[in-house]
C-alpha cells in the first residue's frame, strides 16, 4: 500500500520536469545537463536531445566516484559529482551547458552540483 503524500510529490516532480524539458533543449554544441536526485544518490548525465544520446554522466554509485566521497554528507558529495561530470564533459569537448534541475527545487544538493560544475569549468 503506497503512500499517496510521496506518490503527489512524485507526480508534481515529474509535472514540474515536462514543464522545464518544454523550454530547454540540448543541442551538440550546448547539451542539457540533466539532475536526477534520489533519496540517497544523485546522478547528472551530459544529454544531446537532437541525436538522442548521453554524451557523459557522473554518478555517485560508481565505484571511483563512492570512493571519493566516503565520509561526506549528501551537498558535499552532489559538488564532487557535479565537478567529476564537467571534467568528463572538458575531455569530449563540452564547455557550455543548458542546465536542467529536473523538476527539483534549485536548493541543496541541485545547487550543489551546479555549483560544483561550474568550479570545474562548466558554462551555463
Amino acid at each position: 500500500m503506497g503512500d499517496i503524500k510521496s506518490k503527489e510529490k512524485v507526480l508534481g516532480r515529474q509535472r514540474r520536469h515536462k514543464r522545464v524539458r518544454g523550454k530547454i533543449q540540448g543541442t551538440a554544441q550546448r547539451p542539457r545537463l540533466n539532475v536526477f536526485r534520489s533519496l540517497s544518490n544523485i546522478t547528472a548525465q551530459v544529454i544531446d536531445d537532437i541525436a538522442g544520446k548521453t554524451l557523459v554522466s557522473a554518478s555517485t554509485l560508481e565505484a571511483d566516484i563512492a570512493k571519493q566521497i566516503e565520509g561526506k554528507n549528501k551537498v558535499e558529495a552532489a559538488r564532487v559529482v557535479g565537478k567529476i561530470v564537467a571534467e568528463r564533459a572538458k575531455t569530449v569537448g563540452i564547455t557550455s551547458v543548458v542546465f536542467d534541475r529536473g523538476g527539483y527545487k534549485y536548493h541543496g544538493r541541485v545547487k550543489a552540483l551546479a555549483d560544483g560544475a561550474r568550479e570545474a569549468g562548466l558554462d551555463f
